[in-house]
């Protein structure tokens, strides 16, 4: 195959790609932490919030990019794609969830809301280990250890959801914080689903490869 294979696409670093969106993930997950955090410059997380949007986008495109100018991928064409989508997916939370708290001028947190944002980190490290396991699938088991981890988190995320819509509707007298504060609330859990989603998507293709 000699000549002809020096015309073949090569694998692209597909693997880069997602480590590179968990990475983005993590790290915006921790700029939301400190974003709930008391006396915090909100503005200025929310912004770096934005930037690592941006950039994994562009990380996102170059996957999508190359997942059409490969030949060889390291697997199925179609779960490279999701899974790119589902990654992505978190850190448009993380993003759309920020941007609400400057939109709503909210400058006193919650504690629920530091309790679901340090949820989303621990997910979102796992989620980076995950990603990272896939590049050898003799780390089967140790992948599979930290999908468990991030529905763990998921379901820890459901649980201070529900008690802080208790919390909230039992102490808050002002509509219009209870109307903010729910919709901030069911966006951080949301992004516990996404990360869900992405650790339903890795152990798929964990299957599929044993």
């Amino acid at each position: 195959m000699g000549i002809f294979s020096r015309f073949l696409p090569r694998e692209a670093g597909f693997f880069d790609y997602f480590e590179k969106l968990g990475a983005l993930s993590n790290e915006a997950c921790k700029e939301l932490l400190a974003m709930t955090t008391e006396g915090a410059d909100i503005q200025a997380h929310a912004m770096r919030i934005r930037e690592l949007e941006k950039q994994a986008d562009r990380v996102h495109h170059h996957c999508a990019d190359a997942l059409h100018k490969t030949f060889i991928t390291p697997f199925d064409r179609a779960d490279i794609h999701l899974l790119a989508n589902r990654i992505d997916d978190v850190i448009d939370s993380v993003d759309s969830t920020a941007s609400r708290i400057v939109l709503y001028e909210l400058a006193q947190m919650r504690p629920e809301a530091k309790e679901l944002a340090e949820v989303l980190v621990r997910a979102t490290s796992a989620m980076e280990k995950a990603l990272h396991g896939l590049r050898d699938m003799k780390n089967a088991e140790e992948i599979k250890d930290h999908c468990v981890e991030i529905y763990k988190m998921e379901n820890e995320g459901d649980t201070i959801l529900r008690l802080a819509l208790v919390r909230l509707f039992k102490e808050e007298e002002k509509p219009i914080l209870v109307m903010k504060w729910k919709e901030i609330y069911e966006r951080l859990e949301k992004a516990t689903d996404r990360c869900e989603s992405v650790a339903s998507v890795i152990q798929g293709i964990v299957i599929e490869a044993s």
